[in-house]
């Protein structure tokens, strides 16, 4: 394997990294500012974020994650990653360069199987970062890391779908820009398991969508983008806005699951090495028990076990990325499913650690850890759970010696 970044990604690392030094890192504050600015009505734009968009797609770093789309920067997965992992050590960084989730995952979609129409009248749009977007699949009334337990109906009707279900951890459904939902659910509920299921376009502000609550998580509200509980009730989308046709839900599912559980991992690395920077920077400057902290044996261990971790989780997602571009999805699945599983809980412990070096100050919300371990966390059930991923590595295991 050649280990070094082609020249296109090298250029492109070093225009990001730019990018971040002299806009992203300086207006972090900027932004948190605003934010509190807002007091309980929290659910607006930050200005700074319209505005480092505007000096983002000037620069060309816009839309990095489509890969030979026609529609993005054409960069593989492999050239994507470590710009992914630039962009990740940043919580809003992703939506500056109009890289970030669940947006990705609905513009590969949305390129891949939607129609000229649905292009031209979502795709477009998502694209130029006018509107933003939500996916909404998991439900609260059933074990949803097995899609094939989802009851939402997807009914036909004349020339209309009616859509009637409860989902929930919709993710950007209060973000004030979101237009549009891709909505999974049954539209034969008699047929084969994997068959029953289709995806669907739903505008999010049609009659019959209801937002019954918003879901933070482990108190944090994460606005202006948000998590929140949406019931469908008897909501008439138009027939022309099914994706590739009844009964391909899971087809879509896989075709969008598999980049999007890359991109998170990729961007948990660079999580997990800011967390690694700012717990360095922390233990250098504090003094306990006559020696700086960092001169204690016990963190020596931590901080080297740290690195190790974060190089062997950057290696494997490079790997997973790599066999993705080479010989599909459907190929790389073992090593997407392992690297699901390392990347958060090789952050989490990270974080963790950090945590601790900062002490009592590391639960606050002065320093970002504890809000970074939150968002992490989630991605050990986001996109599939660590038990479900554990499981498919073990089948392709015994595969080998069955």
């Amino acid at each position: 394997m050649d280990f070094e970044y082609s020249d296109k990604t090298k250029f492109a690392l070093e225009k990001l990294s730019s990018f971040m030094n002299e806009h992203i890192y300086p207006n972090e504050q900027t932004y948190y500012e605003q934010m509190r600015g807002f007091g309980t009505d929290r659910w607006q734009i930050p200005p700074i974020i319209e505005e480092l968009k505007g000096k983002a797609r000037a620069a060309g770093l816009w839309n990095l994650f489509l890969p030979e789309s026609g529609h993005g920067a054409g960069f593989s997965n492999l050239e994507y990653a470590p710009l992914c992992e630039v962009m990740g050590r940043v919580g809003f960084a992703p939506e500056v360069f109009n890289c970030a989730a669940p947006d990705t995952g609905n513009m590969e979609v949305l390129a891949r199987y939607g129609n000229a129409a649905q292009q031209e009248r979502w795709l477009k749009p998502l694209l130029d970062g006018k509107i933003r977007s939500a996916f909404a699949m998991t439900e609260p009334e059933v074990a949803s890391s097995d899609a094939t337990n989802i009851r939402t109906e997807i009914r036909r009707d004349g020339d209309d779908y009616v859509i009637n279900g409860l989902k929930w951890w919709t993710s950007g459904i209060l973000d004030p820009r979101c237009e549009i939902m891709i909505v999974m659910g049954k539209t034969d509920p008699n047929g084969p398991a994997h068959q029953q299921q289709s995806m669907i376009l739903c505008e999010s502000k049609a009659r019959g969508v209801t937002i019954q609550r918003h879901l933070p998580v482990f108190g944090y509200d994460d606005a202006p983008h948000g998590h929140g509980e949406v019931r469908f009730e008897n909501v008439r989308v138009p027939a022309s806005h099914m994706l590739l046709g009844e009964g391909r839900g899971f087809e879509i599912a896989q075709g969008r699951l598999g980049p999007g559980r890359i991109h998170h991992c990729m961007r948990v690395v660079g999580v997990a090495e800011r967390a690694l920077e700012a717990m360095c920077r922390r233990l250098m400057t504090r003094t306990a028990f006559g020696k700086k902290i960092y001169e204690h044996s016990l963190w020596e261990e931590r901080i080297a076990d740290a690195r190790i971790d974060i190089e062997c989780s950057r290696l494997l997602t490079l790997k997973a990325a790599y066999m993705m571009d080479t010989l599909g999805n459907k190929v790389a699945r073992a090593e997407i499913a392992m690297i699901k599983v390392a990347a958060p809980n090789m952050a989490l412990r990270i974080i963790d650690n950090a945590i601790q070096a900062f002490g009592a100050a590391g639960v606050s919300q002065d320093f970002p850890v504890a809000y970074a371990w939150s968002a992490i966390r989630t991605l050990r059930l986001a996109d599939g759970p660590d038990e479900v991923h554990r499981n498919q590595v073990a089948k392709f295991e015994f595969q080998k010696y069955m």
